[in-house]
């Protein structure tokens, strides 16, 4: 599969609530998600926050997705059923090489999933 695929099955895999799916989908050594606000240095605990906020995930709406070599770049819009959320956009840059997502790196207003959390942010991996 060519990287855009690889990220749109990820992608799908979320929406859908997938996650031992989307898991395969990411390298199991080595792996990095770096938002505004948290940082994992495993896929589990980075898919363990993602189990988490399925809870509150109305629909994941992928509005664009491009590709230029193993970097592909996808906006999203990350709708809730929890009003003090609400609807948060979303830009995300993955790198993927040898059919795995090696890093992703997510882009958004980090006040409103603090807020969320009460200033609690996961500690799995460390923050930023």
């Amino acid at each position: 599969m060519l990287p855009k695929d690889i990220v749109a099955q990820f992608i799908a895999d979320i929406h859908a609530q997938r996650f031992d799916e989307a898991k395969t989908l990411l390298v199991s050594e080595g792996f990095e998600y770096v938002g505004p606000n948290m940082r994992f240095l495993s896929r589990d605990d980075m898919m363990s926050y993602q189990f988490g906020m399925a809870a509150i995930q109305k629909d994941l709406v992928l509005r664009q997705l491009s590709a230029d070599g193993e970097h592909v770049f996808a906006i999203l819009d990350y709708r809730t059923n929890f009003e003090p959320i609400g609807d948060v956009r979303l830009a995300v840059w993955f790198r993927v090489r040898e059919g795995k997502i090696h890093t992703v790196e997510a882009f958004y207003n980090a006040a409103i999933v603090e807020n969320m959390l009460g200033g609690i942010l996961p500690t799995a991996s460390g923050r930023d």
